[in-house]
């Protein structure tokens, strides 16, 4: 029901319908072609009336202003223009879609007295206006506002000073915000519609934007001895999948990075079953797998100069007579045999299968992978950092800086034998959880067990995938965390290698 804003490019000049958006910044002057679209004003004499000082993202409006043909001018602040970085643009963006009323044309002035708002600025102002206007109500029957009635989608024109370069720029932009929206959608699709095949079908779809896609089935994963994986998925009557994703655009001679994917479509906690209250989230705990797939979205789709493998393991974690149980020993595709002591920390077990087949079968340079494994990270971090344990320097230092450029931040957590020694088993090599504390920490020693010398980052996004607090860019509960981060990624230091 929710129609996404068409966005355009042109040159700068007064608009002469619609609506007019013009960038303040905290000394409340305005640009040339701002004047112009105030010639009479209006605009100027409201912010002392309404006490508006150009905060950034507050905004202050002239509706019907006299003498000019403008449905509404609207002030966009922007505060201090030193303060400005690369995500303030993409924030703008949000905010501006935030200042849109209804529907019909809105063009954004984007020019700053004494300031030039280059390409890329104006192409992000362009996708923060889109990755704000994302909704998930494609189950509604009605608007919220009762109206039966469809309405046309918004039209925006970005007008700026390199219009064509801008559009250039957009055309990226826009395919990471397309991999964004889509691991948005799957986070937020029901269970009950989205299952493991279901899942791999939506990854199958892409490659009709060129990725390689291959599934792996229970008959295939018994063969190469998951038992890991296999274990968390047996109670359900939904059969269990691994999607391989892959994106050959780098020289042919240079290894792939890898990124893996935890996907619990649901997640029961199976026999150590979660309580009632608030299980509903837990079809969103696949939001690690959906990042993946989101993430190989944006490189394929703005045709990245690299070698990329996505790969993920999607699974239901149910209870019936099949289930697995506490105390269950299972055979890695390593080799090596957990205890299961509780059948709630399960994507760790996913994970273990994936990362190992993940490098006997590619070699890579490097694996990142994302989950929502446990709420002992939201403990430590909150909802504005997602957890970084990393076994090689470079790659915590390079994921760390990507993540202060797209604003979705890491914090690096410590890693060391003495937490891995609270995984160690009387009865097996090792058990699946290590005890009250530094549950984050021991989940990720865990893993590293099944890691052999590659370079590897595991990122635990259970608080920064799904039910984050609102942002200019992010009114989804869903909030596709990872896709941007993974993509930056990709740009600064695999392209052009």
């Amino acid at each position: 029901m929710n129609a996404k804003p068409t966005i355009t490019f042109a040159k700068l000049s007064v608009p002469r319908k619609g609506s007019a958006i013009l960038l303040v910044a905290d000394d409340l002057s305005l640009s040339p072609a701002a004047t112009a679209c105030d010639s009479g004003g209006h605009l100027v004499r409201s912010f002392s009336i309404s006490g508006f000082k150009g905060p950034f993202g507050g905004s202050s409006e002239v509706l019907a202003p006299g003498g000019s043909p403008l449905d509404r001018i609207t002030a966009l602040g922007i505060g201090k223009i030193a303060a400005l970085n690369e995500f303030s643009w993409l924030r703008l963006g949000g905010a501006a879609a935030a200042a849109f009323r209804g529907r019909g044309e809105v063009t954004i002035v984007a020019e700053l007295p004494g300031v030039p708002v280059g390409p890329a600025q104006a192409a992000a102002i362009g996708a923060g206006i889109l990755l704000r206007s994302y909704r998930f109500d494609k189950y509604k029957t009605k608007r919220d506002d009762e109206e039966q009635e469809p309405t046309p989608a918004l039209r925006v024109t970005i007008a700026c000073a390199e219009p064509t370069a801008a559009k250039r720029a957009f055309t990226a932009l826009a395919n990471v915000v397309e991999g964004v929206c889509l691991a948005r959608d799957l986070v937020n699709e029901p269970a009950n519609t989205l299952g493991p095949i279901e899942f791999a079908a939506a990854a199958k779809a892409l490659e009709s934007i060129g990725l390689s896609v291959e599934v792996l089935t229970e008959r295939e994963m018994k063969k190469l001895g998951m038992g890991a994986l296999l274990g968390v998925g047996q109670g359900s009557s939904r059969p269990s999948r691994v999607v391989v994703m892959k994106w050959n655009g780098g020289k042919p001679r240079n290894k792939p990075v890898a990124f893996i994917g935890k996907g619990v479509v649901f997640d029961t906690g199976g026999n150590s079953m979660k309580t009632a209250s608030g299980m509903e989230d837990m079809k969103g705990d696949m939001g690690g797998a959906a990042a993946v797939v989101g993430a190989m979205r944006a490189i394929a789709g703005r045709k990245a100069k690299a070698n990329v493998v996505g790969i993920i393991g999607v699974v239901e974690n149910m209870v019936d007579g099949n289930a697995q149980r506490p105390g269950d020993i299972v055979k890695s595709m390593s080799g090596q045999t957990i205890e299961v002591m509780n059948t709630d920390a399960e994507g760790r077990l996913v994970l273990a299968d994936v990362l190992w087949y993940c490098q006997q079968r590619f070699q890579p340079k490097l694996m990142i992978d994302l989950a929502t494994l446990t709420g002992a990270i939201m403990v430590s971090l909150g909802q504005f950092h997602a957890g970084l344990f990393c076994n090689d320097d470079e790659l915590s230092q390079q994921l760390v800086a990507a993540g202060l450029s797209t604003h979705e931040r890491l914090w690096r957590m410590p890693m060391g034998e003495d937490y891995d020694k609270l995984i160690n088993s009387k009865n097996a090599d090792m058990k699946n959880v290590g005890g009250r504390y530094g549950g984050a920490v021991s989940a990720a020693q865990f893993l590293q067990r099944f890691v052999k010398d590659t370079p590897w980052a595991h990122l635990d996004i259970a608080g920064t995938a799904m039910a984050a607090p609102p942002s200019e860019i992010n009114q989804s509960w869903g909030t596709g965390f990872g896709v941007r981060l993974l993509d930056r990624f990709v740009q600064d230091t695999c392209e052009g290698a």
